[in-house]
């Protein structure tokens, strides 16, 4: 008995879950990709979630979100076809815009705030 309830004392003094909110990246993004040649490129839209650590980094996302979208424009438009059209490669993607995403708000606000990255939507078109 004695163990049931120290180990319930040690449960009911954890630390408090996060309150994780989610902010949409509106509207879709929507650019060229690098093509298979230097001649032609590919069209992508992606509808992008981003996962915040806590419901208080929502006006921050809000006011730098022209900043983000820019900044995922940028990663889509350098990538090769391969790597759009690649289940692997879309999980490499997504990783370095949370990592980019991250890093320009750790840069804008003091905080990463970003958690994930979500893509909801994903279409692309050589």
């Amino acid at each position: 008995m004695l163990l049931m309830s120290f180990h319930s004392q040690l449960f009911a003094q954890e630390v408090p879950k996060k309150n994780f909110a989610y902010f949409s990246l509106e509207p879709d993004i929507v650019t060229n990709y690098l093509g298979t040649s230097a001649r032609k490129l590919g069209y992508i839209r992606v509808t992008i979630e981003l996962m915040l650590e806590d419901v208080e980094y929502l006006d921050a996302a809000e006011h730098h979100s022209p900043l983000l979208r820019a900044a995922t424009i940028d990663i889509f438009g350098r990538q090769p076809e391969e790597k759009v059209k690649s289940l692997t490669g879309r999980e490499d993607i997504r990783r370095v815009c949370l990592e980019q995403l991250r890093e320009l708000m750790k840069k804008e606000t003091g905080k990463e705030m970003i958690k994930d990255v979500i893509f909801t939507k994903y279409i692309y078109q050589p």
